[in-house]
């Protein structure tokens, strides 16, 4: 069954009409929206910001209610001028800066690349300009990365965001397949000429709200 991660992005998208549905897990409940094989999952449910978003109640609860495939949309920043605002880009390795949350506390498995091969497959013609492969970095937030950590994290990164490490790893330690696709919002902080404000990235996800929207259903009619 196919789960897809919502956030920033998605807010202005029109998404699926699906029935909501509270799950309680060990770790808290999560809000689902559950469908004909497909869950979906707004991270920042009861207006979580990124250091509050409960990670294992979230992905647990996808879990059980028969997840297998994990697609998430993560609103990130550019680490690097070729990898201009409006990219999509398919991460295929992880990086944090923060804790993670973990469900076993003794998880050694690492995340597969297969899910996101699928994906970049399935994006081919839709967005042809996609990137595929890419470090992500995650902070803890909800502050913006300073000047000095964004040119120390451009190091060893190519996006940057606060919540898609933790899902990938979480989804791991569950046995499920997972995916990211960031959609790039900004240049980090000094990159670019604009000043940065969780005003201006709700801008960039409108102005984009059709190209995400069509985007999501593309995933559910091909990986569902």
């Amino acid at each position: 069954m196919l789960g897809i991660i919502g956030g920033t992005s998605l807010l202005f998208a029109t998404l699926p009409a699906l029935e909501k549905r509270e799950l309680a897990t060990p770790f808290g409940t999560a809000e689902l929206l559950c469908g004909k094989n497909l869950v979906m999952l707004m991270r920042h449910q009861h207006n979580r910001p990124p250091h509050r978003i409960n990670f294992r109640a979230n992905l647990a609860a996808m879990a059980l209610a028969g997840v297998t495939d994990i697609v998430a949309f993560g609103s990130s920043g550019s680490l690097k001028k070729e990898i201009a605002p409006g990219t999509l880009l398919i991460p295929t390795d992880y990086v944090s800066v923060t804790d993670i949350p973990s469900i076993h506390d003794h998880a050694i498995e690492h995340v597969r690349p297969e899910l996101s091969e699928t994906l970049a497959q399935t994006l081919a013609e839709l967005v042809p300009a996609a990137r595929f492969g890419g470090v992500y970095v995650q902070t803890r937030g909800p502050r913006i990365e300073t000047m000095a950590e964004v040119q120390a994290l451009a190091g060893i990164a190519d996006v940057v965001g606060m919540t898609v490490a933790s899902e990938a790893t979480l989804a791991c330690e569950l046995g499920m397949n997972f995916a990211a696709l960031c959609t790039i919002e900004n240049y980090a902080n000094g990159l670019g000429d604009e000043v940065l404000t969780y005003e201006h990235m709700l801008a960039i996800a409108h102005e984009h709200r059709n190209r995400n929207e069509q985007i999501v259903h593309t995933i559910i009619r091909h990986l569902s």
